[in-house]
């Protein structure tokens, strides 16, 4: 069974629907008691970051998601709010990546909304997938690249499009809303021992 967490953000249905359209059973939820039990755990997010961390904090998800032990995927924002420091609302993130997320410099149209590509494909999710797959973004705010660093995307800069520590994956980009190839990396994630 996979848990995808409930925290009142945005796109949490539309990963249940992707899952559903793989048939693969999942369950929406905020208990900690099936959250430790399922399988594989998925952290979606669209939102803004301190008022998500607040959420999180008031279920004490934000110290229940570095502990478990099950492959984890969180999805944008879920991505970013797993990572040390956000620069939206001066948030402090769970730490499991301990990098920071900044906002876009205003150069170029911001957010960074649409198809884009990404190379440096470091990652089993990303088995299958071709360099010219396109796959579909929309963020103001971005993870810096590092060490867990297992894609990059350049718009405006290069920057972390997903990350990998051990048993936590992360994704900047909208796997529900990436067609095939979305479908396909969400199955990656599915198919991890």
């Amino acid at each position: 069974m996979i848990a995808i967490i409930k925290y009142n953000g945005g796109n949490v249905s539309s990963v249940q629907n992707a899952l559903n359209r793989l048939n693969i059973d999942s369950v929406i939820t905020d208990d900690p008691e099936l959250i430790i039990k399922a399988d594989k755990v998925i952290f979606p997010g669209v939102g803004e970051a301190s008022s998500t961390m607040n959420l999180l904090k008031e279920k004490e998800l934000d110290r229940l998601i570095p502990t478990l032990k099950q492959p984890v995927l969180g999805i944008c924002l879920g991505m970013q709010l797993m990572c040390k420091g956000n620069e939206e609302g001066n948030t402090e993130g769970m730490g499991i990546f301990d990098i920071n997320v900044k906002k876009f410099p205003p150069l170029e149209l911001v957010p960074h909304i649409g198809w884009n590509t990404v190379s440096r494909q470091n990652s089993l999710l990303f088995a299958g997938i071709e360099p010219e797959n396109n796959i579909y973004f929309v963020h103001s705010y971005y993870c810096e690249l590092s060490a867990f660093t297992t894609s990059v995307c350049d718009y405006i800069l290069p920057f972390s499009a997903s990350l990998q520590k051990e048993n936590f994956y992360a994704v900047q980009f909208h796997p529900e809303k990436s067609g095939t190839v979305g479908s396909q990396i969400l199955n990656n994630f599915i198919n991890l021992s």
